[in-house]
């Protein structure tokens, strides 16, 4: 038998001890207060306790809640880290599962649990929200890709129609076109697979992505010390685009950022996202994104779009002018059939039946313009430049580290669970780490500087007329 203290048994360079000396965890306790009945029932346990379990779970990747409760059992440092002594009872892996299933469920504690952790982060000047890059990465849902079935299903929408239908109308009476007639409100539907064991998630295909039923976990990382400040999670089937300005907005309104320049993937380099970006006086630098080719066909960058006259030039010479602008946005150019008909060109150019070459152009077609020209400036390559190392190496650290390749559980409500607490737990260890790097350096500069002062000390005490020291001193020995 020996006496020992958990103290001892924790290194002191431990992970869990850098993180438990920088976050302040007891503001858990004020978010739950109200999901727990303060004169009836049992006495609960903790739930500092409940939530520090499954930051230990997310923190070292430990995807079973069961077999996270035998790791507490055994782990000395799991242990310290929840307050419990060598011989204390563990919580039951059913506590955590009952109590995330009946009592936070519901609840925004896990959005509050995350955006305090940003919020302490901040406190401590790690994040500033000047320069922000977002992606999105997928989550294998729990669903067998061959079991689905096929319905209708509403198309996600985006919030700028109003401004778009606005944006139309306008450009339409500036060409001497009636306003577009306004439409019911009626969804559009398209046919969609649905899985029959995750009606939730969303059927996936893309080009060079794994196919089947998937969660998006869209993402959003601070430039200065890579601390996430959203996390948004939608079917697989729903575009990137379509959430980015709202959760821009959001972080905006919710930090309080004053966001300056933002980076993003090609997959964002849309009309609307441009728009947005510049409508908020933000700096977007979004990737080259390869046009869409037909095999021996003219590139859309061969009809010259003259601005002055509003129109294209066709690379036989031919001038295509305004016909009309549609209720998708676009502008509409036509060519004289009579002239394409004994064009050189013509099949090179289009395979319409009444030999009418049509270019689209769409209203907020000058902010994509703008946007683009961005990416090619010194500024833009740099800001480009960092969003590997930042919000892709955030997708490859919860990936490879903390269990983020796939969806715990079914529902998106739980998928969003998880992808917050994976966020959280990725800030917390970024504010630990920068933390103990920043009072590392501070003791190895007062270190330096008493070296510093004990050399001009020993140099001036003694020092020999002849340049050296003189070793005949009696205190020199134990100078040295």
């Amino acid at each position: 038998m020996e006496f020992v203290s958990i103290e001892e048994l924790v290194p002191s360079g431990h992970l869990l001890r850098k993180i438990d000396k920088a976050i302040d965890f007891g503001f858990i306790r004020d978010k739950v207060a109200g999901l727990y009945c303060a004169d009836n029932g049992r006495p609960a346990i903790d739930p500092v306790v409940l939530f520090k379990m499954l930051f230990v779970g997310y923190l070292f990747g430990v995807r079973s809640e069961r077999q996270l409760a035998r790791d507490v059992e055994v782990n000395v440092a799991y242990r310290w880290f929840l307050g419990l002594g060598l011989r204390e009872k563990v919580p039951d892996a059913s506590t955590l599962s009952q109590n995330r299933r009946r009592r936070f469920s519901e609840s925004a504690v896990y959005q509050e649990i995350f955006d305090e952790i940003v919020f302490q982060a901040a406190r401590r000047g790690l994040v500033d929200g000047r320069v922000l890059y977002t992606d999105s990465t997928h989550l294998k849902a729990s669903a067998n890709k061959k079991k689905f079935i096929k319905e209708d299903v509403q198309k996600s929408t985006c919030t700028y129609f109003d401004e778009l239908e606005r944006d139309i109308n306008i450009d339409r009476a500036e060409h001497g076109k009636r306003p577009l007639k306004a439409e019911p409100n009626e969804p559009v539907v398209k046919e969609t697979k649905i899985s029959t064991t995750d009606p939730e998630s969303g059927y996936m295909v893309r080009e060079g992505k794994p196919e089947g039923f998937f969660y998006l976990d869209h993402r959003t990382v601070d430039g200065k010390n890579n601390i996430i400040t959203d996390s948004h999670v939608t079917p697989a089937s729903v575009h990137d685009s379509v959430p980015y300005l709202e959760r821009l907005d959001r972080q905006r309104e919710r930090f309080g950022f004053k966001v300056e320049a933002v980076g993003l993937d090609a997959g964002y380099y849309t009309a609307a996202i441009c728009k947005g970006i510049e409508d908020r006086d933000i700096y977007g630098v979004i990737g080259y994104r390869r046009p869409t080719h037909r095999k021996g066909y003219f590139y859309k960058k061969d009809y010259v779009y003259d601005e002055g006259l509003d129109c294209y030039r066709c690379p036989g010479g031919q001038t295509l002018r305004y016909s009309t602008t549609n209720r998708d946005g676009y502008r509409e150019y036509k060519s004289d059939p009579k002239q394409c008909r004994s064009c050189e060109h013509i099949g090179k150019c289009t395979q319409s039946a009444n030999h009418v070459k049509v270019v689209t152009r769409h209203v907020w077609e000058d902010s994509k313009k703008r946007v683009d020209e961005h990416r090619l400036t010194g500024v833009g390559k740099q800001i480009y430049k960092r969003r590997k190392e930042t919000v892709e190496r955030s997708f490859a650290d919860s990936k490879q580290l903390h269990g983020h390749r796939y969806a715990r559980m079914r529902g998106l409500k739980k998928a969003l669970e998880q992808a917050l607490l994976c966020a959280a737990v990725q800030n917390m260890k970024k504010i630990a780490q920068v933390m103990a790097g920043r009072t590392e350096k501070g003791l190895s500069t007062v270190i330096n500087r008493l070296l510093g002062l004990l050399r001009t000390i020993r140099n001036s005490v003694f020092a020999s007329p002849s340049g050296g020291y003189d070793c005949n001193h009696a205190d020199f020995p134990q100078a040295v």
